[in-house]
């Protein structure tokens, strides 16, 4: 039976490697499946999932129009479809990743960020939170070492930020993993 998976965490926990390597594991058993990525995150070329320690695939890109349940149906023999920086997807798409689970049962994994750097939802995870059958949690830990849960944006500088944009991609030089704690103190060591 297919199924819908949101795996969720902070920063720098490892999701995308966890997306490839299961995408990795599909392909060896001769399984065919779709890859997709954010349109925002450009950071290592378009088009591409890559992992901070080397794994890479290419991908389809989304963006806020992109009908992802007619690009599957229109597809042929998928076993699967992976999604990474599923926190971009809208509240339609998300639905639609529902309808390829439940109508064409092909299952659904996604990856991405619980909350943003203010610690809010956004609306991809929030309704892959609510929508999902298995939600998994990817755990990293701040400097601390306790488990980290929220995503701080820091400036140049290290300052912790507490305004701008909900959208700002970057990675180890923009954002850190922290605690509750510690990213309600606005502290990075």
């Amino acid at each position: 039976m297919a199924k819908l998976y949101f795996y969720y965490s902070s920063m720098n926990a490892g999701k995308t490697t966890k997306l490839l390597q299961s995408n990795f594991n599909y392909k060896e058993r001769g399984m065919k499946t779709v890859l997709y990525t954010s349109a925002n995150d450009n950071r290592f070329g378009f088009a591409k999932i890559v992992s901070r320690i080397g794994l890479s695939e290419n991908a389809k890109v989304f963006n806020k129009d992109t009908n992802i349940y007619q690009d599957i149906k229109e597809s042929k023999n998928i076993s699967c479809v992976f999604v990474d920086e599923a926190q971009f997807l809208s509240k339609k798409q998300v639905e639609q990743l529902c309808n390829i689970v439940d109508d064409l049962q092909i299952p659904v994994l996604t990856y991405g960020l619980r909350t943003d750097f203010l610690g809010e939802p956004f609306e991809g995870s929030q309704y892959l939170l609510l929508w999902a059958d298995e939600l998994i949690e990817v755990k990293t830990v701040c400097f601390c070492g306790k488990k980290a849960t929220m995503n701080a944006r820091i400036d140049d500088k290290g300052n912790v930020l507490r305004t701008g944009t909900q959208i700002d991609i970057g990675g180890n030089e923009k954002y850190i993993s922290l605690c509750r704690k510690h990213f309600t103190l606005g502290c990075i060591a």
